[in-house]
């Protein structure tokens, strides 16, 4: 009898309805990758997904950069802003 170590690989089957010219560039991508649909798929969803979570970060950072633009914060306002917080969280420590 012989025991594998790898643990079963949890698939979810579902059916999507694509346009020609999508079937065309996934048959294509499947073949010069040299993979199977579905496994290009799944590459593609990750990838996008990935560039998505970078660009929210971004898109945060940016919005924090456009808060402190329109309340005038400048470097100066900041750290004076940061040591007020600290002092407020160590007086208020037991």
């Amino acid at each position: 009898m012989a025991i594998t170590s790898a643990m079963a690989k949890i698939t979810v089957r579902s059916t999507y309805a694509l346009d020609p010219e999508t079937v065309e560039s996934l048959d294509r991508l499947a073949r010069r990758w040299r993979m199977s649909k579905s496994e290009v798929l799944r590459r593609i969803v990750n990838a996008a997904s990935a560039v998505d979570a970078a660009d929210a970060g971004s898109d945060a950072m940016a919005a924090l950069g456009e808060l402190q633009e329109l309340l005038g914060l400048d470097e100066r306002q900041a750290q004076a802003w940061i040591r007020e917080i600290r002092a407020e969280r160590e007086a208020g420590r037991p």
